[in-house]
């Protein structure tokens, strides 16, 4: 698959423990992407953040080093990403989605069986 050129980013932000019938959201978002033909999903842990709440959470305190943020980025056409957007609404009840333009400038796999 090649994605270049125009394209849309959403991002979405949960907490590390935020769950979707037992399975962390983080995990169902990158399936259910990997399941509607996306050209990727990457899921990066912060370190510390706030968000809604204004609950600080960070790795320093070990009481609140519990539910850390978690950001998935997803990143393809606008048309397939758009079509992604109702999945997203039933999956994070609490959190933060955006959306924005992007530029694809490079996007190129691995070739099958090779390392």
């Amino acid at each position: 698959m090649r994605l270049t050129g125009s394209a849309q980013r959403v991002t979405i932000f949960v907490g590390e423990n935020d769950t979707w019938h037992h399975r962390p959201v983080y995990t169902e978002i990158v399936h259910r992407a990997h399941k509607a033909g996306l050209a990727g999903a990457s899921v990066f842990r912060g370190i510390e953040g706030f968000g809604a709440s204004s609950l600080i959470h960070t790795t320093r305190l070990l009481s609140m080093s519990e539910d850390l943020p978690v950001a998935i980025v997803i990143v393809d056409s606008h048309d397939l990403i758009r079509a992604f957007l109702p999945q997203l609404d039933e999956l994070v009840a609490e959190g933060l989605v955006i959306l924005d333009d992007c530029e694809v400038i490079r996007y190129i796999g691995r070739a099958k069986g090779k390392r």
